[in-house]
């Protein structure tokens, strides 16, 4: 096996210097020199001494009063052993200015390496070993900083034998070939099958020498193996050509098939951990940054992996990475991680890329919510908006809380009060009214699949939704919100949460749903492979669907509506490649101790609620971060993993924090972010911060939710929606499933609660919706009718034509109407001779405005 382990030269732990990513503040970014100290480091270059090189050994730092020059490493003080001829190393150099800024200057340096022929490093820090022995590596910039880093080479002529997990199925992963979209997909490509992304080596193996008569590898003549030369393209290949013949990963699969293809030591130690070097970095827009990847092995062995691993970034517009761990980020401000995967192992690099230009000032912050948000723009010099108006935040707060517009009279009361704490007291009103309970018991209605297929279904589904309405309205702590849920059992009259069990009618769909509903985890790819982009493994996702074991369904009142219950015994479930009977235990966690007694469902839930669970509170306070301001600080909202990390790490801590802290409250979740500065921001941007998507440096505006939108419609027209067998003036958001017709909410997005995905909720544009707004005889109707406001404005002989305007505009926008508006509405009144229709097209107008549709 390729190795490479890293010896510490010294035990002492060198002085701390701290870090420009350690300081807030504003950060004018410039090269500090010296010109005294320039001018005496030019008259001695020709000397070593004389710009202070070490020569201890280490790997080095080289003092100088302006900066000062390093090699990026896991640890300071090391040295690298290389082993083998295999060995590979990808050097990074830094720049460290005195002010703490790190700047990659691994492609701007000149390498030099005493004695030559020890070692051959290229232009971006790549070494590759030539012979035994030991090497001083050198890196000087045109300045003259200079530092070194000690390079020792072994065993370079023995030639091991190569392990095929290990070292093989590596180079597939990294060329594509075990891809869903090649030889990794189910039914194989031309005739040849290999395991999505490696995870079934064993498999591999046999697909690769033992098929089609072993004629892929030909041990007496490997370059004529079929993998080499369709690989390079020297037979026609529909991959195209993936190696170069003189290419390292050439000459590796070359001496496998040598050595005799074989499988190697099934005992081999393996990955356990990765880590990129640097693991953040503070970057300038448009500047890049090599990055170095180190893989840890289960015998404590490391190896540098830079040129094997896979990187993705999360953000294209901000950042882009080649096959080689360059990091080129754009002119964009914000945070941008890029992913590194190898072996079933992922590590994350992180770039903050500041806004250049003049220094800004910030408020201070009110809650811990504010102190990250404020904390991050800081330190990427990203000023933040102004405070939002009374009329914006009466708008923004009722709509976020209770699903609503803001009723004429709460407009008015709430623009005349002067009171200090006046929106303080308007979240808590909110939070205690009744629309709080039937707008969110909406939102978990649908991602809780609460749908009803058959007319027999109606009593569960009804029952269910007022079940999770009664928990919203009487603020039942989530913890115990989740536990009803999942460890539902009985009759659906009793107990209406076993309609969860009965949507979500199989193992596969209950486990899934659970993860990815309550700790946001997506976990179905683990069901058939190792997950992609995440550590779990089938094991884990085995032992997790233990918990449902037990679960069983018998016949019930009717044939619909079955009974759930556990069955007594030890929950175990079978792994699907080894059938191994794994017991049950949380993700990361060890197997939980079940009696024969015992749901195991409870000890599931047992677990996903104590405090110190990575997954549960940080799932919830993403989800409803996203509900308040358009974007969660992890997109999408249900798929929190290493790869894929919050745009604000430490504001999604602190909202998981204060959750755990209130017990699990959701409705002083939802105070804590509607009371911050951060939350009460206005949606217009400044010529600074007009960019910014995702630091929050503003209120990102958002459209209203399908049912939203036709609720407001009625407010303002003073029209009801019928729907059905519902009572009358029964609003949209209070539906207590999806069974019913409104080509309205189909158009606008409402969803089929067919999934756990919040995200089948359509929140696009389309021209339906323009149409639907624009010329639908259902809002054609609405307008028109005796009964609605414009009839009502028009026959209103007590006010005047600017009374009636006003009111429009304070229902509408909660807000009165400015000069220009006031003044056009007045002389299209003045021009139409029937006021009712007249009035008809100013409503019309107002409701397909821009300003209506969206929460801003």
């Amino acid at each position: 096996m390729i190795r490479e382990s890293v010896q510490r030269l010294s035990s002492s732990a060198p002085s701390k210097n701290t870090t420009f990513e350690e300081r807030t503040g504003t950060f004018t970014i410039f090269r500090v020199s010296d010109v005294m100290s320039i001018l005496a480091m030019m008259m001695s270059f020709t000397c070593f001494s004389a710009i202070g090189l070490a020569t201890d050994g280490k790997a080095s730092v080289t003092p100088n009063s302006g900066s000062q020059l390093r090699f990026e490493l896991l640890e300071p003080n090391q040295a690298v052993l290389l082993l083998g001829s295999d060995a590979r190393r990808q050097c990074l150099v830094t720049e460290v200015s005195n002010e703490g800024q790190s700047t990659d200057r691994t492609r701007s340096v000149s390498f030099q390496a005493e004695p030559t022929g020890v070692v051959e490093i290229d232009s971006t820090g790549f070494v590759r070993p030539l012979r035994n022995g030991q090497v001083k590596l050198y890196a000087r910039d045109e300045s003259g900083l200079q530092a070194e880093l000690m390079i020792e080479v072994q065993k370079w002529a023995d030639d091991p034998e190569v392990n095929f997990t290990n070292q093989i199925v590596p180079i597939f992963t990294k060329l594509g070939c075990n891809s869903g979209g090649c030889h990794g997909k189910a039914a194989g490509q031309n005739g040849f099958k290999l395991s999505l992304l490696g995870f079934e080596s064993r498999e591999d193996f046999e697909h690769l020498v033992m098929e089609s008569r072993g004629r892929r590898v030909s041990p007496a003549t490997p370059d004529q193996s079929l993998l080499l030369t369709k690989a390079v393209n020297a037979v026609p290949h529909g991959g195209g050509q993936r190696l170069d013949v003189d290419s390292h990963e050439y000459r590796l699969i070359r001496r496998w098939i040598s050595q005799g293809t074989k499988f190697g030591d099934e005992s081999a130690a393996t990955v356990t951990k990765l880590q990129i070097v640097p693991p953040h970095r503070r970057m300038l827009p448009t500047t890049s940054q090599q990055l170095s990847v180190i893989a840890t092995y289960s015998d404590g062995m490391i190896e540098d992996v830079t040129r094997t691993v896979q990187f993705e970034t999360n953000d294209v517009d901000m950042a882009e990475v080649s096959k080689s761990g360059l990091v080129e980020v754009k002119d964009l401000a914000g945070e941008v991680a890029v992913m590194a995967r190898y072996q079933g192992q992922v590590a994350t690099f992180r770039a903050s890329v500041p806004l250049t230009g003049e220094s800004h000032s910030w408020p201070e912050p009110r809650n811990a919510v504010d102190v990250a948000v404020i904390q991050q723009l800081r330190s990427l010099n990203i000023p933040m908006s102004a405070t939002c108006d009374d009329a914006t935040f009466i708008r923004r707060v009722t709509l976020d809380l209770a699903g609503r517009l803001p009723s004429l009279d709460e407009a008015r009361e709430f623009l005349a009060d002067v009171s200090p704490d006046k929106r303080d007291r308007t979240i808590d009103r909110l939070l205690e009214g009744e629309e709080y309970a039937d707008y969110f018991a909406n939102k978990w209605m649908l991602i809780l699949r609460n749908r009803r297929d058959k007319p027999s279904q109606q009593a569960g589904t009804f029952a269910f939704y007022r079940w999770i309405r009664q928990c919203l309205a009487e603020n039942r702590p989530y913890d115990q919100f989740v536990r009803g849920i999942l460890t539902a059992s009985g009759a659906i009259d009793i107990h209406p949460p076993v309609a969860w069990y009965r949507n979500v009618s199989d193992t596969n769909s209950r486990v899934e749903d659970m993860a990815q509903l309550f700790l946001g985890q997506r976990i179905q790819c683990a069901r058939c492979h190792h997950h992609p982009f995440e550590k779990w493994s089938q094991s884990d996702y085995t032992r997790m669907s233990a918990f449902f074991s037990l679960v069983r369904a018998k016949p019930g009142l009717t044939p619909d509506e079955p009974m759930i219950y556990s069955e007594l015994g030890t929950p175990r479930a079978s792994h699907p490649k080894t059938g191994q009977a794994l017991e049950a235990a949380g993700l990361d966690g060890p197997p939980v101790t079940i009696t024969d007694y015992q749901d195991p469902r409870g000890a599931l839930v047992d677990w996903m609620v104590e405090p110190e669970n990575p997954f549960f509170a940080r799932a919830l306070a993403n989800r409803y971060w996203k509900h308040f301001f358009g974007r969660g600080l992890v997109e999408p909202e249900d798929d929190l993993r290493v790869t894929n990390p919050a745009s604000n790490p430490e504001l999604l801590t602190a909202l998981a924090e204060h959750f755990i802290a209130s017990q699990y409250d959701l409705k002083e979740l939802s105070r804590f972010i509607c009371q911050s500065k951060v939350y009460q921001l206005t949606a217009e941007a400044n010529s600074s911060n007009i960019r910014d998507r995702k630091c929050y440096s503003r209120f990102y505006p958002k459209r209203m939710s399908a049912e939203v939108l036709l609720d407001a419609i009625d407010h303002v027209t003073l029209s009801t929606t019928n729907f059905g067998e519902m009572p009358d003036h029964t609003r949209a958001v209070c539906l207590p499933d999806t069974a019913f017709d409104s080509y309205f909410l189909t158009v606008f997005g409402r969803p089929e609660a067919s999934t756990a995905c919040e995200c089948e909720r359509a929140t696009e544009s389309t021209l339906a919706q323009s149409l639907q707004l624009a010329n639908s005889k259902e809002l054609q109707a609405k307008l028109a009718s005796d009964q609605s406001r414009p009839a009502r404005l028009a026959t209103d002989s007590q006010r005047s034509d600017s009374e009636k305007i006003d009111e429009l505009y304070m229902v509408t926008f909660s807000r009165l109407p400015n000069d220009d508006e006031k003044n056009a509405t007045l002389s299209y009144l003045l021009d139409k001779p029937n006021k009712q229709i007249a009035f008809e097209d100013i409503v019309w107008a107002l409701i397909n405005s821009k300003e209506f549709a969206f929460n801003h």
